[in-house]
């Protein structure tokens, strides 16, 4: 059935989300603050500034008009970055159509409070239903019409299956949970350990020490999720472990390519958003007040303060005393 499906922000993983709610059959609708990126995207079917040569199909109507975007939507799709998400949705809160679901698609913890984006979406819209999207998946790829799996939650079951439908479209399948804090957890969390990963990429310390990284980060994704309240069947899925895998193997991830700028030495200014950046601090912030050791994101942090060197990190992670590995 078609429906009205209102995108905001256009960047590569709104406008992606964008692409493929029109090939599943839907009116789409999408809201970016740049006047001439949203011109771009209706009239010259680009957004080469985030997608590069993409060629998008026609049919999404892009405005940097928030209530034009809203009118007559059935689902809302929040894409814009986790640090602007509160503001964003507070300045859209009066043209939001009652009763009508938010799905959050953006990964990241709110660095003034800790906040995951569903608790601070729960604040500025308190009368809306609320999902999350998250998952591995590459905005290029889905762009293209790529196979992609993705996870949508919400603490009503019902309604995060109902969504799952909805937003599922040729070659871009959604599963359900209830688990809204695990999903988002795993988005969050993972985005830190990719620039980890990417770092010693760039270092060139070998794949081992990248396999490495990646296991045990997910160690400490899992524990940090579980004390945050999400479930440890639903990090080990797609929207954490399976978004860890991805984020962790190409510099397509922002994140893997921020590590991996800092690895070699270079500076990483002029680089696309990694939301990994912001939400590092918080995330060992959130560990300690949990008790959780989290001695890869603790590194991480130190390296994005340029306190380390990543061998000089890696050689501290090494140095650590032995214990046995199931002891987590």
């Amino acid at each position: 059935m078609e429906e009205t499906i209102a995108v905001l922000g256009g960047g590569a993983w709104g406008t992606a989300l964008a692409v493929s709610a029109l090939r599943g059959g839907h009116r789409v609708k999408l809201w970016a603050r740049d006047r001439a990126l949203a011109d771009e995207i209706s009239q010259h079917r680009t957004n080469r500034r985030y997608l590069g040569e993409v060629r998008l199909p026609e049919g999404i109507a892009a405005s940097d008009s928030l209530a034009e975007t809203l009118r007559d939507a059935s689902i809302v799709l929040s894409v814009v970055p986790a640090q602007a998400t509160r503001s964003v949705l507070a300045e859209a809160a009066g043209d939001m159509p009652d009763g009508v679901p938010v799905v959050l698609c953006a990964k990241g913890i709110e660095q003034k409070t800790g906040k995951l984006v569903s608790q601070l979406a729960a604040e500025t819209l308190p009368d809306t239903p609320l999902a999350a999207l998250s998952g591995p998946s590459f905005a290029a790829d889905v762009a293209r019409g790529l196979p992609t799996a993705v996870t949508v939650a919400s603490e009503d079951g019902d309604l995060a299956h109902d969504l799952a439908e909805r937003l599922s479209a040729p070659a871009f399948r959604c599963y359900s949970t209830d688990d809204l804090i695990g999903v988002e957890a795993g988005g969050a969390l993972k985005n830190v350990l990719a620039i980890a990963v990417g770092a010693a990429a760039g270092a060139e310390l070998g794949a081992s020490a990248r396999a490495a990284l990646v296991t045990r980060g997910f160690v400490e994704l899992r524990r940090l999720g579980v004390a945050l309240g999400g479930h440890a069947d639903t990090l080990m899925g797609l929207s954490g472990l399976g978004d860890l895998i991805l984020t962790c193997s190409s510099e397509k991830s922002r994140n893997f390519t921020y590590g991996a700028t800092l690895g070699r030495g270079q500076s990483p200014e002029g680089l696309k958003l990694a939301e990994g950046v912001a939400t590092a601090n918080i995330a060992a912030e959130l560990a300690d007040r949990y008790d959780i050791d989290t001695p890869i994101i603790d590194a991480t942090v130190s390296l994005l303060e340029g306190e380390h060197s990543v061998r000089e990190l890696v050689a501290s992670l090494m140095a650590r005393p032995v214990k046995p590995e199931d002891h987590i």
